[in-house]
């Protein structure tokens, strides 16, 4: 073995902790980049796999009339489309008497294949299969049996259950979607054979794409692709709603119309009778054809019940990604930029022996360069495989409130090789950069340390009166500081980076929280929102409210929704609200603007995404189809939806009459049982359409932090980690760096414990200064990455509670603790003849 390579293994075994800090750092840089990395589209690649593989529905379309076979010839005029029917419906049913959405089983269909949990598909026409919450949520097991409301109108009320089963149209395991029945959200989704629901024609149409099959359900492409589709889809469909409708009706117009020619003929005998006569006739067939009236309501896989929200909770770990893992890596190169740099600047005199021995340069230079590249390289390796290994794994594991996934872990090889390039330009870049500038020096020069910097004042020295009351101990340490500036920065900058980061991941939790609380506490002071039926008697809706023990009050207004559009940009689905009294709505909607004075108030997220400033006119189209432009009087603050809100003189002025349609309940704390057994009390009245609670939404919107907490929570223990071992690793290089210095001292009769404080009161300060910087940084990253993660629906406010300034700070503290401990020992045991006569 040669000279130079024993020297390099004898290197490494005599600073193995440096060695190791280095693979350390520069592991835990790149398996948080790459992990963070690769967990995003690992969520995605997964749900597209198990939905693909279940053949799920590109688009659904339901009808209030059915289908029949020459919609499903119609929908196949597009090219690629595989179309076919089923039978559903919103129906009542089980113990609790919950919503649940009913489909007609058949063997035969091709799309939206079933997942069978425990048991199996039905084979007799008194079997059912359940939703598997069923099982989870109410303890329903193989054999019972399940009954469903009168109202459900099916050809028999019991059933046996044959199966639990999971369906790719349902992947949110904690959310069934909403209807107009009972509290308003659906509980369970059940299948039972198809000729066993009273239904004259099938009510839903799916259909799916094969081209569509190999694209990522979640992927832009998909969903231009998809939105291209339903364009067709619609043209093809054009006037078939009036055909379809002209066909339910004739039916029964065909009767009325053989009663209107014997009307006809009766005219000339008896006007006023006739007269009579034709006001019944044509009103009974004003109601035929209102029955028969034929609307289709399409929707995407991205309008399916928690398909949205997945999307974007992969979203925000690919916007957490994109700055967070980055951030972290670069604060590891640098200290390991750092780290190398010393090792090398330490070796001068081994550089220089060589040197003189006839070495040539680049022998010299690549002994330092296969130690770089040797640290560097096991550190990416060992990062690449257990960052990609592990945490999309976790995650994935942790998502079980969404279907079991059939996991795929997906990692790019471009963001491995920009892992590898900056382990290397961190590791080996800083080893040919000094080794080369340290070789531009004779070897005379090597040998002998380089002569120490020239004493400088620094600036608290010129302050006189604080100076001279400062004990020697404390002088020297201020001096120490400036005297070595890089080390100085680079302590700050490792210790603000890790309380950043650490303060960061608290911040994102806080926050998405706190979207949820802010709207539904600081915003909405109402608890649950009644949609009233045409006509409906309020006199009878307030009676059945009086006599729930959790109801305090209400307010009426007019709801409705819109579309918005304002220079080329367009928003959907914009709840309209207008007050019946202004006044009495403040209770119950804090607007941060005056509605009376502005007349006309948008969300403030509404407003960014159309780009639109006070005083800007937007056209409004309510879903009735009426077209107004509105000046926007104020932007106000909002964190979940879209809402314009109308002033009632405002709404007189371009809707005309102003008309309740809606209540807002204030309501005490409720069960889930209580808000059931009120949402059924009401609909039972025939006076309302449904009822929907605001805590349903919240706790939506707060699933979000809870998806996200297992990442957060890594990232944070891989944050103290990187902290801990930066400063190990500087604190070393300090020691290293002043041995003889230290060792000068303890020969003067210094104390061990003073001797450890020379070097650890250092620390402290610069600790203090780091964890400072660190909450100003840690909010700019958390602010930055809320921007990111931010959806069209939903934005985030910073939010830190004190508990992430406390754990950040504690941790920092507890680093330098056990640091000092591990300096006090290795102090204690320093050869202080050894370092003294090094340079000998």
């Amino acid at each position: 073995m040669k000279p130079l390579t024993k020297n390099m293994l004898r290197s490494i075994n005599q600073a193995k902790g440096r060695f190791i800090a280095i693979i350390l750092i520069i592991m835990l840089g790149v398996l948080i980049f790459v992990g963070v990395k690769a967990t995003g589209p690992s969520l995605n690649n997964s749900l597209n796999k198990t939905v693909a593989d279940k053949n799920l529905s590109d688009v659904q379309v339901v009808s209030t009339t059915g289908f029949d076979k020459k919609d499903i010839k119609l929908a196949e005029k597009v090219k690629g489309a595989k179309a076919e029917t089923t039978k559903f419906k919103y129906v009542m049913g089980g113990k609790s008497k919950v919503a649940i959405a009913l489909y007609g089983y058949d063997k035969d269909s091709k799309q939206n294949q079933l997942i069978v949990r425990n048991g199996r598909l039905p084979k007799n026409s008194h079997e059912i299969v359940l939703d598997k919450n069923a099982r989870n949520k109410y303890d329903y097991k193989l054999g019972d049996t399940f009954k469903f409301s009168k109202s459900a109108d099916l050809k028999r009320q019991s059933y046996k259950i044959v199966g639990f089963v999971d369906s790719p149209q349902y992947i949110d395991n904690q959310s069934r979607g909403v209807t107009n029945i009972a509290d308003g959200q659906v509980s369970l989704f059940a299948y039972i054979p198809k000729k066993q629901m009273n239904l004259a024609t099938d009510t839903m149409l799916n259909v799916r794409f094969n081209s569509l099959k190999s694209k990522n359900t979640f992927s832009k492409d998909y969903k231009n692709a998809v939105n291209a589709k339903v364009k067709k889809l619609k043209k093809e469909f054009k006037g078939r709603a009036k055909q379809r409708t002209n066909e339910v009706a004739s039916t029964y117009l065909s009767t009325l119309n053989q009663q209107q020619k014997q009307l006809d003929q009766l005219k000339a005998v008896n006007p006023t009778a006739v007269a009579i006569q034709q006001q019944k006739l044509d009103t009974a067939k004003e109601k035929i054809l209102k029955q028969a009236k034929t609307t289709y309501t399409w929707q995407t896989r991205q309008d399916l019940t928690g398909f949205s929200a997945y999307g974007e909770s992969s979203d925000r770990i690919a916007a957490i990604a994109n700055v967070f893992p980055v951030f972290f890596f670069l604060i590891a190169a640098l200290i390991t930029f750092t780290t190398i740099t010393r090792m090398v600047e330490e070796a001068r005199g081994e550089i220089g022996t060589f040197k003189a021995f006839g070495y040539t340069k680049w022998e010299i230079a690549k002994n330092y360069f296969y130690y770089a590249l040797s640290a560097g390289l096991i550190g990416a390796v060992l990062g690449a495989v257990i960052g990609t290994e592990t945490l999309p794994r976790i995650v994935l594991s942790m998502y079980k409130q969404y279907i079991a996934l059939d996991w795929v872990i997906s990692s790019t090889w471009q963001t491995l090789l920009i892992a590898v390039i900056f382990s290397l330009l961190a590791t080996v870049g800083a080893a040919l950069l000094v080794v080369r500038r340290e070789l531009g020096e004779g070897p005379a020069a090597l040998m002998r340390p380089k002569a120490p910097k020239s004493a400088k004042k620094i600036l608290l020295e010129r302050i006189k009166p604080l100076w001279n009351h400062l004990s020697f101990n404390s002088k020297v340490s201020y001096r120490n500081l400036f005297r070595f500036k890089s080390r100085m920065f680079m302590t700050i900058i490792g210790i603000a980076g890790g309380t950043a980061l650490i303060l960061t991941g608290f911040g994102i939790q806080n926050s998405i929280t706190a979207s949820g609380n802010q709207q539904y506490k600081d915003i909405f002071s109402y608890q649950a929102v009644v949609k009233l039926n045409e006509n409906a008697n309020l006199s009878k809706v307030d009676r059945i409210l009086n006599k729930d023990k959790n109801y305090r009050s209400n307010t009426r207004i007019n709801s409705t929704t819109a579309k918005l559009n304002y220079d080329k940009k367009q928003i959907n689905d914009v709840n309209v609200y207008t007050p019946t009294s202004a006044k009495d709505f403040k209770k119950y909607v804090h607007l941060t603007t005056n509605l009376d004075k502005n007349k006309v108030a948008l969300t403030k997220k509404t407003a960014q995404l159309l780009n639109v400033k006070t005083g800007d006119k937007v056209k409004v189209t309510l879903t009735s189809g009426k077209k107004v432009n509105l000046k926007v009087g104020a932007i106000t603050e909002n964190y979940v939806g879209h809402y314009l809100y109308l002033s009632p003189k405002t709404y007189r002025q371009k809707f005309g009459k102003l008309k309740t349609n809606t209540l807002l309940l204030s309501l005490k704390n409720q069960t889930s049982a209580q808000r059931k057994h009120l949402a059924n009390k009401l609909l039972d009245s025939k006076q309302v359409m449904g009822t929907s609670y605001t805590y349903d939404v919240s706790d939506t919107v707060s699933k979000m932090s809870t998806l996200l907490r297992p990442i957060i929570l890594i990232l944070i223990l891989l944050s103290g980690i990187l902290s801990f071992v930066v400063l190990y690793n500087l604190t070393n290089i300090n020691v290293s760096e002043r041995i003889r210095e230290l060792s000068t001292i303890k020969v003067l009769g210094f104390y061990n414990n003073e001797v450890t404080m020379y070097v650890v009161r250092e620390n402290i300060i610069l600790t203090i200064v780091g964890i400072i910087l660190g909450y100003g940084v840690g909010n700019l990253l958390t602010a930055y990455i809320l921007n990111q993660a931010a959806t069209e629906q939903v934005i985030f406010p910073l939010t830190i509670h004190w508990i992430g300034y406390v754990v950040a700070t504690l941790l920092m503290i507890i680093f330098t603790a056990i640091v000092m401990l591990v300096t006090h020992r290795k102090l204690k045991h320093i050869d202080m003849i050894g370092a003294l006569k090094s340079n000998e």
